[in-house]
């Protein structure tokens, strides 16, 4: 059976974490990366990926800088079953007719909108309905961790209606130097904030708001929940349903991991490539139930935790697997997935 043939259009914080995902792949061939940039980030990648130039004006600055590009996008779409777009936000939008005209299959990213594909994936969401489509798009790093959390929730009948706070990064790490959020918050300017409406395009029956705002951080987001069950239930109920779920992992604080900082720690000590972590991190010993509420928050690395869900978008438009559990099977064991980082003997699903 051939494997896929898969290209990467933009090389950036989600591109690079993608190709680098495609490599581990058994059914997977990575074709080429293609970008604008000619600085570090392409450097980089140049002697390891076969690399191409997003457009012809960006290909003659990368022969200047003394790079070798195998052809423009164009080429790279030839040699392309499907692409993934981790372009900026809103430029993947304009890429799409290209990909059309192409006849290439195309994975969006969470900034563009629901509208660009008519469909927003999270693997153990709703995979089967994005077999065989021609594009779709991979809902956003809080909206995916939503749809995990609550999903996880409402599949085990437990979730009535949800309220959440979002803290979120300022800017990604390697950007910081171009600007932040120094000693003060940002809140967004409506409420809900965008990823409510948006989890509800992949799981529409879900009730929830979400309130977000920015912080004087650059690494990872902070999630705190308030949840109306649909019964009085006890807490191992609720932790039971979390542990069944996939690509959610518990912390505790008792184990000394009591902020962001320390989770992004253990992912190096871990050794974790680029201190990765793709799993939802999710703090046991603070989920609290009272009667029909339950309490708890959570870590997102916004940097990471799309890449599975990409990865198995590239098997549901392609028909590669099935179903949902055979992809994300393939993805988790390739990356290494775990369901609670510190102890080893509960960490294969």
């Amino acid at each position: 059976m051939s494997k896929i043939r898969v290209g990467v259009n933009g090389y950036g914080v989600i591109g690079k974490r993608v190709a680098d995902a495609v490599l581990l792949q058994p059914d997977m061939e990575l074709v080429g990366v293609a970008d604008i940039a000619t600085d570090w980030r392409i450097k980089s990648a140049a002697n390891r990926l076969p690399l191409f130039a997003s457009t012809a004006d960006a290909q003659a600055a990368m022969e200047v800088a003394g790079l070798r590009p195998l052809g423009t996008l164009d080429e790279l779409l030839d040699l392309s079953d499907i692409v993934i777009d981790t372009t900026p936000k809103h430029v993947a939008a304009g890429n799409l007719e290209r990909y059309r005209t192409a006849g290439v299959k195309a994975v969006f990213q969470g900034g563009e909108s629901h509208a660009t594909t008519g469909h927003s994936f999270v693997a153990q969401a709703n995979y089967e309905s994005a077999l065989g489509r021609d594009t779709t798009r991979v809902v956003s790093c809080n909206t995916t961790s939503i749809v995990r959390v609550l999903g996880a929730l409402d599949r085990a009948g437990l979730l009535r209606r949800a309220r959440g706070v979002l803290i979120r990064r300022a800017t990604d790490p390697w950007e910081s130097h171009l600007g932040g959020i120094m000693n003060t918050m940002v809140p967004e300017p409506t409420i809900p904030s965008h990823q409510g409406p948006d989890a509800q395009t992949v799981l529409p029956g879900l009730d929830l708001i979400t309130i977000a705002a920015k912080g004087a951080h650059t690494q990872t987001h902070n999630h705190y929940w308030t949840l109306q069950l649909t019964r009085e239930a006890s807490r191992d109920e609720v932790l039971d349903a979390l542990r069944a779920a996939p690509r959610i992992a518990f912390i505790r604080m008792s184990d000394g991991l009591v902020a962001l900082n320390s989770t992004i720690e253990l992912m190096r000590d871990l050794g974790r490539p680029r201190g990765d972590m793709w799993e939802v991190a999710v703090w046991e010993d603070l989920v609290t139930v009272q009667g029909d509420e339950a309490f708890l928050t959570y870590q997102v690395y916004n940097e990471a935790i799309v890449v599975p869900e990409t990865i198995d978008a590239i098997r549901a438009l392609t028909g590669a697997a099935p179903d949902a559990a055979t992809s994300m099977k393939i993805t988790d064991d390739t990356l290494g997935m775990q369901s609670d980082f510190l102890r080893p003997a509960e960490s294969p699903r």
